[in-house]
């Protein structure tokens, strides 16, 4: 069978993204928005071929997931949805595996998704469940004709009107938006003061500067960023594109390490836990709309890295369950 047919039959158990996919209503009036517009810059290729980089990023990756669930105890595999590399399945001719999990309950993570795509792409995802305000992270990488194109975003868990947000860095405020844009300036002060601190912006900056022919990608406040990019992007998102060198990827797999590091200790600081009861209620209101959202964005991006039939199949794997229970004790 095909990728696409082997999915269909790993999600018969639960809802998966692949069925809600087909069956939710749609996230968001601006989910038909067309894909980020990629660098117009071409990048010439570096000094490291695709497959030892890939392979790099992979060992990374399983230290820091293996990591977290050292600290979590309670973080457990999903069979049902992972992929082995035994199972033989493909895009465009590249091994695709996906260890996914979750911690239901107290432990709060909602999914996790270490991606590997041979040649192509390394990923992690983390949702987080309604019990805190952690961000969710997204750390990827693609690979293509030796170009390295890097996206990490640490997300905020309410609403802070960043997509309104100009190429300045300004937001509306009351004559604009009344008594809302007291609301989403709140927001956006909880997760400055908590999370988007002088030490994970200097980590950001300093290693971005380490970087060899670096090209920004569209961000918040330019036009050629999607809809759906920027009703789920964090304001601190990096996305980039540079020459695949060893020196850029060592670079990049440190800033990736140290970032999920930062995650994970917040995730298991009880200071960022919800108090019970309609905070806890709210956020998983607002947690369901923005998954979905989510989706729709890596659609975006996936279709338009690996084409229309696979990239549609790999964004509905990553992103796991859309739809499922996940309030309080367990899921």
């Amino acid at each position: 069978p095909s990728f696409e047919e082997y999915l269909k039959q790993r999600a018969n158990e639960g809802t998966t993204a692949a069925v809600a996919a087909d069956s939710a209503p749609a996230p968001a009036p601006a989910a038909a928005a067309a894909p980020s517009t990629p660098s117009a810059t071409t990048i010439a290729g570096g000094d490291m071929d695709a497959a030892s980089a890939i392979i790099a990023m992979e060992t990374s990756q399983s230290k820091t997931v293996g990591d977290i669930a050292a600290a979590i105890p309670d973080l457990a595999p999903k069979p049902d949805q992972s992929y082995e590399t035994s199972d033989g399945y493909t895009i465009s001719g590249n091994a695709v595996t996906l260890q996914a999990s979750d911690a239901p309950g107290p432990a709060n993570v909602a999914w996790v998704s270490d991606l590997i795509v041979e040649n192509a792409m390394s990923s992690l995802t983390i949702f987080n469940g309604p019990l805190s305000d952690v961000p969710h992270l997204i750390s990827r990488c693609f690979i293509k004709e030796g170009e390295l194109s890097f996206f990490l975003d640490l997300r905020p868990r309410a609403y802070g009107a960043h997509d309104l947000r100009d190429a300045d860095g300004n937001y509306p405020g009351p004559d604009t938006l009344g008594r809302k844009a007291f609301e989403y300036s709140g927001a956006r002060k909880d997760y400055d003061t908590k999370f988007g601190t002088e030490e994970l912006i200097s980590l950001l900056n300093e290693s971005v500067a380490k970087l060899e022919g670096v090209t920004t990608n569209p961000g918040l406040g330019d036009e050629g960023l999607g809809e759906l990019e920027k009703i789920t992007r964090g304001p601190l998102a990096v996305d980039i594109s540079m020459p695949l060198t060893s020196s850029n990827v060592a670079t990049i797999i440190d800033l990736r390490e140290k970032v999920a590091s930062m995650w994970l200790g917040w995730a298991i600081d009880d200071s960022h836990t919800h108090k019970p009861g309609a905070p806890v209620n709210s956020q998983y209101v607002y947690d369901t709309k923005y998954k979905q959202n989510c989706y729709g964005a890596l659609l975006d991006t996936y279709t338009d890295f690996f084409g229309q039939a696979d990239g549609a199949t790999l964004a509905a794997a990553d992103s796991g369950p859309l739809d499922e229970a996940y309030v309080g004790g367990g899921s």
